[in-house]
Parts: C-alpha cells; structure tokens; sequence
C-alpha cells in the first residue's frame, strides 16, 4: 500500500495524543485566546508536541506545520500539516465532537492522511491510491444523485455574510432532504462515508483541510475551492459527492 509506513505512523501518533487528550477533555479546561479570537489550550499546545515528537522520531527529514506553531523544515520535500485539536469551541465545551487532524504533504501533494475522533471511538484513515477507511474498515461516499435526497452540511454560519452567495444560501438550501452543522471534520466525513452529500468550508487553513482532501478523494468525492482550484491553501472548501459537483461548482462559484 502506498504510503503505508507513513500512515502507519500517523495511526500511532494519533491514538498517543488522542489520548492525552482525552485527559484533559474529561477533566476540563479552560481556552486562551489567539489573535484571531480562536481559542487555544493547554491540550492543543502538548498534543501538538506529542505529535511532532511521534513524527519526526519516524521521519527525521519530513517537514513539519502545526496549528499551533511547530515548524520544522523539510529536507525531502515532505511535510506533515497538523492540527491536534480541530474543534477547541467543541472541546471546551465537552461535547465529542473534536477531531485530531495528520496529513502529509509530498512535494505539495497531500497523499495520506487520518482525522482521529478520539471522544468518539472513531479514526479515518487514508492514502493516495489505497482508499479510505473508517476504523480499517472501507468508506465510500453515497450514490444519491437528487438534491432532495441529499444532506447539506455548512460549517461556520456565522461566516455566511462574507460570502459572495449569502443572499441566496437559505433559498438554495431549502430543497434538500435535511441541513447539518456538527462541525467541520466530522461534517467532512460523513459525506466521506456516505452519510451526507455536500459540505461547504467557509473559512479555513491549510492545518484545517489537508487530512480531509485526501479522506474525500479516496472516498471517492470531490474536493475544490470556491475560485474552482483544489488547494489546501485556498481559505475554503467544498467536499461532495460526484453528482452533485457542477452544482455545487456553479453555486460557489457566483
């Protein structure tokens, strides 16, 4: 399997700091501020570092970028983009909800990654060309094709009124089956594994996206920017199934 060794390892260090991590959500804690007003914690910053530990004592040369600051340069062209807690507001909160994002980069090619919801039992995982799974078991998006079959998930609604649709996202949404907002990684995965049709990342960061590009595009859906790229580093994102990508395309792309 492509990229095994490397997933493998990324399956490790997830369930070390999943772990950590969990610790602390059960003991609860409170968040600092970024300068972006998102929240930090003492969680993010030690899982983080579990995580780079973990990594690099497998994969001395990769490079590294992390959430919360790591950085590490790369002297093969390869780079694991982490976020160790994605979801601090849920985390916080002490809903389940957080997920623990590892992704490689291969001279700027995501090919493997894993999203690790330690509070819910379940790990993602994924590599370029070898499918997706979830807990080693294969996931495959759905086959629905209709709108009025299909479940909508929008992360970030209060971001909704700098979008170049917002005047037009409520009617445009009304013909689906149902609309969800859970979160962005557990959002991402159920289209992933066939639960729901289309999700739409507002705002987002490279740390945010990597994981879930390649889960989506081994699950077998599509991944693009609202300018209709397909970057990590575009701010944003839409994950659907096959059939619905030249709707989604014309709607974002407005």
């Amino acid at each position: 399997m492509p990229y095994e060794q490397e997933l493998n390892a990324a399956l490790e260090a997830a369930k070390l700091a999943g772990e950590a991590a969990l610790g602390y959500w059960r003991t609860g804690l409170a968040a600092d501020s970024k300068k972006d007003e998102s929240p930090v914690t003492a969680a993010d910053r030690h899982c983080e570092r579990l995580l780079v530990q973990h990594l690099c004592g497998h994969f001395p040369d990769d490079g590294i970028l992390g959430e919360e600051g790591a950085q590490k340069a790369s002297a093969n062209g390869r780079r694991w983009i982490i976020d160790p807690i994605d979801g601090t507001r849920d985390f916080v909160r002490g809903n389940r909800l957080w997920t623990m994002l590892i992704a490689l980069e291969d001279n700027g090619e995501v090919v493997a990654g894993v999203a690790h919801f330690p509070a819910l039992g379940e790990t993602y995982a994924a590599s370029r060309g070898a499918g997706a799974t979830r807990n080693q078991q294969p996931i495959r998006v759905s086959s629905i094709t209709e709108i009025s079959q299909s479940v909508l998930c929008l992360n970030g609604f209060q971001h909704a009124h700098k979008l170049n649709f917002h005047r037009t996202l409520l009617e445009w949404a009304k013909p689906f089956w149902a609309v969800r907002s859970m979160g962005g990684g557990l959002d991402a995965m159920l289209v992933c594994s066939g639960s729901a049709e289309v999700w739409i990342e507002p705002i987002a960061q490279p740390w945010d996206l990597a994981a879930l590009k390649i889960l989506a595009e081994e699950s077998g859906a599509r991944f693009f920017n609202f300018d209709g790229g397909a970057s990590i580093y575009a701010g944003n994102c839409v994950i659907t199934v096959p059939a619905l990508e030249t709707t989604l395309r014309r709607f974002v792309g407005q």
